[in-house]
């Protein structure tokens, strides 16, 4: 039977205290009370034989006539109300007098009757009681269960409270659903506007749900864009039953506002909660890739055998974006994030992957501009990671990743004192373009737009070298791997590596050596003879 029908048809308790039995017998006869809702389970004659059956039935409602021998019904009220906190108080009363009324209600008596008392009067009274205290009563239950699935969506396992017993039933399911492109859509919004596009967005699961007698759902806010919800059976449904449920979800949720929805696979004990919970959640990562609107294990079975996400090579896109940053490009920032991103959607990445591969990325580009002299690297960027919750599309992560890129581009460019590491850094850039051809240090300043003389100064001062050494020592690092890996002969690997004259190129190299090239390639292929 269902647990709200069950709760509604429970009869409220009901205590009548009067010290005439004959007005006990006729308050309980007279009126048909199982029609209010309510039991009456016992008569007392006074206060403290009122108070003794309390003790054995925990009424919910006394109604007492004020006048008695030995414990009144004022002092009964006290004495109630110091115990009993939540049982309400009807006081039938004799007395006209104000004095009577005010001191009732100070003590905290719910309702003041005359004799003789209306039938009528008396019945509206306890009806108005009932209604308020059942009210109260699904108030609390709701509050409590949703207490409970708050803290299992959040907590996990590790959370072991039992379940509310107003849960049990035949069969579970949870639903994680999600508003469809957050940020671009509702990141503007005001407070108001996103509390009724809330109250729009749990209102259709629960109208669903409402449309059928034999389930239940109870639904809480896990994040501001992640609603969890626990769909409750009270009898087993065919498979198919269970596929018309969500094929009416979908239908309901296409038009705006518009939500996608994460079901887990169906289970029998509630202490699988929390597991079930974290399987309709972890099922909404697979929006990014295909956009359906409900998303199942037959989706992750589907996914998991075309997903195999290769690694990011984090040092070639740090090179990239400092590149792009020091350079101070636009263009190349730009292009170096939208390379990052085709490769993830090539890959068919998570947003929660591409999410923590950024936080790896951005730890190592940081440590790369610290050690250029950029300070406010840690307040001004990246502070807190990037929530796919709300950046929950392709689109919108990378426009939070160029904002982050933006922010860095900015500081570089406003820290004027930082200035010849940047070019520094571009002039290395450069001579690694273009190193196999005739280079000078005065078309490397040419192309920076500086003198010759401030070139080479602050070059010097950076790298410790000057030009024209740096860039033998990068040529001659060149010329070694060509003439370990390769069969070229020794004058096309000097033309190869930027030197024009062979003869220059081995005076060069005997120099850094200490040995000609043919020495160096014959010791070379020695090493990497088994014998």
């Amino acid at each position: 039977m269902d647990n709200q029908v069950e709760e509604k048809r429970q009869l409220i308790k009901l205590i009548i205290v009067d010290d005439e039995p004959v007005i006990c017998q006729g308050l309980r006869y007279t009126i048909d009370w199982n029609e209010l809702g309510v039991e009456v389970i016992g008569e007392a004659y006074d206060g403290e034989e009122a108070l003794r059956l309390m003790e054995r039935e925990q009424a919910d409602i006394v109604l007492t006539d004020i006048r008695m021998d030995g414990m009144d019904g004022l002092e009964l009220s006290r004495q109630l109300a110091r115990r009993y906190p939540d049982v309400r108080i009807i006081i039938i009363s004799g007395y006209e007098d104000f004095y009577y009324a005010r001191q009732a209600m100070r003590i905290g008596v719910h309702d003041y009757l005359l004799k003789p008392v209306e039938i009528d009067e008396l019945s509206k009274a306890v009806t108005r009681m009932v209604e308020e205290m059942r009210n109260r009563s699904q108030l609390d239950g709701m509050q409590e269960i949703k207490l409970w699935l708050t803290n299992v969506a959040r907590n996990g396992i590790a959370y072991s409270k039992e379940a509310p017993s107003s849960l049990q039933g035949s069969q579970y399911r949870i639903v994680a659903s999600q508003l469809d492109r957050y940020q671009e859509r509702y990141g503007e919004l005001a407070q108001e506007q996103l509390d009724e596009l809330r109250e729009q967005w749990s209102g259709n699961i629960l109208r669903i749900t409402d449309g059928r007698p034999e389930l239940r759902s109870f639904s809480i806010f896990d994040h501001e864009n992640l609603l969890v919800t626990l769909i409750v059976a009270d009898h087993k449904l065919q498979a198919m039953e269970w596929e018309a449920i969500w094929d009416q979800m979908a239908r309901a949720c296409k038009q705006p506002p518009v939500v996608y929805f994460g079901v887990s696979q169906l289970y029998e004990d509630l202490n699988e909660t929390a597991l079930r919970c974290a399987e309709a959640a972890n099922l909404l990562n697979y929006y990014a890739l295909e956009q359906a609107t409900v998303l199942d294990s037959r989706t992750e079975l589907v996914w998991s055998e075309r997903r195999r996400p290769a690694a990011l090579d984090l040092a070639q896109s740090v090179q990239l974006l400092s590149t792009a940053l020091f350079k101070q490009s636009q263009n190349e920032m730009k292009e170096a994030v939208a390379s990052l991103f085709a490769f993830f959607r090539e890959q068919l990445y998570f947003l929660c992957e591409i999410e923590s591969a950024y936080e790896e990325l951005l730890t190592l580009l940081r440590q790369r501009l610290r050690k250029s002299g950029i300070t406010g690297l840690d307040s001004g960027v990246g502070g807190s990671a990037i929530d796919t919750n709300l950046y929950n599309t392709y689109e919108s992560l990378e426009q939070a990743i160029l904002r982050d890129m933006q922010k860095l581009f900015e500081m570089i460019e406003q820290s004027g004192g930082d200035r010849s590491y940047w070019i520094v850094e571009k002039s290395k850039r450069y001579i690694d373009e273009h190193y196999t051809q005739e280079l000078k240090a005065s078309e490397v300043a040419a192309w920076l737009k500086i003198t010759p003389s401030y070139f080479s100064y602050i070059f010097k001062q950076s790298t410790g070298k000057g030009f024209t050494e740096y860039l033998n020592e990068l040529r001659m690092e060149r010329a070694k791997r060509l003439l370990a890996t390769t069969h070229d002969k020794v004058f096309e690997i000097a033309a190869q590596v930027g030197y024009k004259e062979y003869k220059y190129f081995v005076s060069v190299f005997k120099t850094y050596m200490g040995m000609t090239p043919k020495k160096y390639r014959s010791m070379q292929a020695g090493n990497m003879d088994p014998g």
